[in-house]
């Protein structure tokens, strides 16, 4: 197989290092293999810290990024629940998709695309919905660029008695995140965004009172695949742990070296470094006269117009075939008017920001 390298620049994946590919390529070993079982310990012990959690139920879902959607969802809510959803963009919009499938009755709210949710939106959202067992929020919504302040949304959740769910798919690792002094029930992520693992994983973590309300269920949940009740026998169990499913073993060991590398750089640092190459990228972009979309835009995905009068599909295409960089198009009512330039783990480096502002200096022409 003939694979061509590529500079991924766009909404994820992002470059994989060589150092994560060679774990991912050590030898195989049974998933309830005593050496496995201790890999897979310290992969959740790293896991809580970068998510910045105690949270005993912190692990990988064996599944891309939308699994843990429906892992939170499934577990979290059952048939007749009432949720409040915020949607600002294709995630948000995912989400109620997701709930409506589990039998709930979500009371959305929506803000223009590109836009994030004011505490008042919020305080009013779950004044009106009292009954709302959780309110659910994206955190870093990929599909426009958009950073949700979540600490006063937490605040405003918590004095309701809702759960508070998150998506953190784009910011784990690229954005500050702080789980628990954030008051977070239940987040979800995925490995191919800042952490630079390949996809295939999904990181979650569940607050001991989002343990204690699927613990109280009067039904089953959903789907027996992602069964909290089963899981954690796996995952957080001690001594001999209950075979659930063959875990992607290789996966863990990849997620495992690229944690290594997150907390090496240092959580701070890190998201330090995605800050700095965001503004880079900015001020040229800017000095280009294209302009940014979202009324507070995330370091790790940046939306831009599309100068008007270039086409999209011809710049992205010579983006790819001339300099084989990656970005990604805009969704729903960006779709023709927008590009997403990730900067994303790996692929946040000054080189490649000025690489790719050089190349779509020509590419535009």
């Amino acid at each position: 197989m003939n694979t061509p390298e590529r500079i991924l620049m766009g909404p994820g994946p992002s470059t994989v290092p060589q150092r994560i590919l060679r774990a991912l390529g050590s030898p195989t070993l049974g998933h309830l293999d005593p050496r496995y079982i201790e890999i897979m310990d310290e992969t959740c012990v790293m896991l809580r810290e970068v998510y910045q959690t105690k949270n005993a139920l912190t692990f990988p879902v064996s599944a891309t990024g939308m699994a843990g959607m429906e892992c939170v969802v499934t577990n979290l809510m059952e048939p007749g629940d009432e949720v409040i959803v915020c949607v600002n963009g294709v995630f948000g919009t995912r989400m109620v998709d997701v709930m409506q499938r589990a039998g709930v009755t979500v009371h959305r709210i929506d803000v223009e695309w590109g836009r994030i949710f004011s505490d008042e939106m919020i305080a009013e959202a779950v004044q009106q919905h009292p009954q709302a067992k959780a309110l659910a929020i994206v955190h870093a919504e990929t599909s426009t660029g958009a950073h949700q302040p979540l600490e006063e949304i937490s605040r405003i959740v918590h004095a309701s008695g809702m759960l508070f769910i998150v998506d953190a798919v784009t910011s784990l690792g690229g954005h500050t995140l702080k789980v628990d002094e954030w008051g977070i029930d239940a987040i979800y992520s995925g490995t191919q965004k800042c952490l630079s693992c390949p996809p295939g994983l999904s990181p979650v973590s569940f607050s001991p009172a989002a343990v204690e309300v699927i613990e109280k269920r009067t039904t089953k949940v959903q789907s027996w695949y992602f069964d909290i009740t089963m899981l954690k026998d796996y995952y957080k169990g001690s001594g001999k742990r209950a075979y659930h499913h063959t875990a992607p073993v290789n996966m863990i060991y990849a997620l495992r070296e690229a944690l290594a590398m997150v907390l090496e750089e240092g959580l701070e640092a890190r998201i330090e470094r995605h800050a700095v190459l965001h503004r880079r990228l900015r001020a040229g972009l800017e000095a280009m006269g294209i302009s940014y979309i979202p009324e507070s835009s995330l370091h790790t995905l940046n939306c831009i117009h599309i100068p008007e009068g270039v086409d999209d599909a011809e710049v992205r295409t010579k983006l790819l075939e001339t300099y084989g960089i990656e970005i990604g198009a805009g969704l729903g009512p960006f779709a023709g008017k927008a590009w997403r330039i990730g900067l994303m783990g790996h692929s946040a480096s000054q080189a490649n920001v000025d690489l790719v502002l050089a190349a779509l200096k020509d590419s535009i022409g």
